[in-house]
This record gives structure tokens, C-alpha cells and sequence, in this order.
């Protein structure tokens, strides 16, 4: 049963792509390395997405770097990187992955560098749902506490919004699922839908989750995946860093 599911993971995930956010530096981590070059259970945060995705099947990876980003680079070789002039923001790191995805009409995973444990299942899920139509797929969890997080607010398999804390009314702050800002593309529709993410907000930076206002302005339809919240887990401290690898040692039972 077990090679069963794994083969039927590796059959959704055929033909997919992923574009992985690594241009981030690690200064919150008190460290001269970035951020996703960090060690969880002896090897670099990103080098676990990478072996995740590469065992799932999936060959085409591009990795989105800093100007000073060599290490990271060195460490995602012999998979492509492109380079991030400036942090504009997450909508604007993803349109550096356009040239080596020029036509490419699969499904496209945008995760972060910093959230080593996604699982191949859960990357299978998004895939199936942007196979049955769905140009946008978020990564949804339900976390203890949602505190501060982004809101999914669901009209039933659709995805009508992303809902910042600040800005959620009192009734869409009751909502439990929140956003892990890990996504999946049709990518037949990727870079049209960022090419149309404006920057007109305080922090003058274009933001991944515009993707979904524009995706339907489209005329584009959008839905959400459940994880476990302890897959997009992320580490901008070194406790963060402890907690993901306590989260490693459970992976397995997921």
C-alpha cells in the first residue's frame, strides 16, 4: 500500500515544477549564512525541499537568490537559480523564475526556502487541484492559535480571499484556516497573473497572495489545501530552528 501511494504521488506530481524562495538573509538568526542554508537535522533547510521534490519526481526546480547569494546557489546546483536584484517582495521574486519557465503549462509550487518540511503528499495534493482546473492553489493549515495569521476565507471548494489579520473583520478573524504563503500554479496562467500584481499599498512591495484577487479577477478559479500545520513551519529564529527540528523527528508519521 505504501508504494501504491508513492507511486500515485509521483504520477500527480509528473510534469510539475517548483520555484523556491531563497534570497532571504539569516541576520534574525544572529548568522553570516542565509536564512535558508541553516542547518535542520544536519543539512540546509533548503536542501530538504529540494530532496522532497527531486524523490517526488519533479526535476524542474529554479531557485530564486540574492545578488551575494553563491552558497546558495552552490547548494541548489545543478538546479537553476535566478536572481532577485532587489526584495520587492514575494510577488516580484517569482517573475525572476519566467525565463527558465518560459512556456511551461504544468503545475508550479512556490514555496519558501525556510519550510523544509512540506511533505511529497501534500505537494501531490496541490498538483491534483490544479489539474482539476484551479489556476490557484494555497497551502491552508489550522493552527492552535491562528493569532496574526492571513485568513482563507472558502465559499466552499472556492477560494474567495486572502484576508490579512490587520485587515479582517471581526466575523473572518473567527476563521481558523489560515495561509502558509506556499502555492501552487497553473503555470499555463503563473506569470500573467504576477505580471498584473500591483505594488500600491505602504510597503511599495508586490505580494504573492494579490494572486488570488487577480486570478479571479481573470476569471480564474482558486481553492485551497489542507496541511499539517507543522509542514509550513518556517524558522526566522534560532527557537524557530529547535522547533522545526523537533517537527522533523514526527515527519514520518504525517
Amino acid at each position: 500500500m505504501a508504494m501504491e501511494e508513492k507511486n500515485s504521488r509521483q504520477g500527480a506530481l509528473s510534469g510539475a515544477a517548483a520555484v523556491i524562495l531563497g534570497a532571504g538573509k539569516g541576520t534574525r538568526m544572529k548568522s553570516d549564512l542565509p536564512k535558508v542554508m541553516m542547518p535542520v537535522h544536519g543539512k540546509p533547510m533548503i536542501r530538504h525541499i529540494i530532496d522532497t521534490l527531486e524523490q517526488a519526481g519533479i526535476g524542474k526546480i529554479v531557485t530564486i537568490i540574492s545578488p551575494d547569494g553563491d552558497l546558495v546557489k552552490k547548494e541548489t546546483a545543478p538546479h537553476a537559480t535566478a536572481v532577485q536584484a532587489q526584495q520587492l517582495g514575494t510577488g516580484d521574486a517569482v517573475k525572476y523564475a519566467e525565463e527558465a519557465l518560459r512556456g511551461f503549462a504544468g503545475p508550479v509550487f512556490v514555496v519558501f526556502g525556510d519550510t523544509p518540511l512540506i511533505t511529497a503528499k501534500t505537494f501531490a495534493k496541490t498538483a491534483d487541484k490544479v489539474r482539476e482546473g484551479y489556476a490557484v492553489t494555497v497551502l491552508g493549515f489550522r493552527p492552535d492559535d491562528a493569532a496574526r495569521y492571513g485568513r482563507l476565507v472558502m465559499n466552499g471548494a472556492e477560494l474567495e480571499r486572502i484576508v490579512e489579520y490587520k485587515d479582517a473583520t471581526e466575523e473572518e478573524r473567527r476563521i481558523g484556516f489560515c495561509n502558509s504563503g506556499c502555492m501552487g500554479f497553473d503555470g499555463r496562467y503563473l506569470f500573467e497573473i504576477l505580471a498584473r500584481i500591483s505594488n500600491e499599498n505602504a510597503a511599495k512591495e508586490y505580494y504573492l497572495t494579490d494572486a488570488v484577487q487577480i486570478a479571479r479577477e481573470m476569471g480564474l478559479k482558486c481553492t485551497a489545501v489542507e496541511c499539517n500545520p507543522k509542514e509550513v513551519a518556517s524558522a526566522n529564529t534560532r527557537e524557530e530552528l529547535a522547533l522545526l527540528e523537533a517537527f522533523y523527528e514526527e515527519r514520518d508519521k504525517w
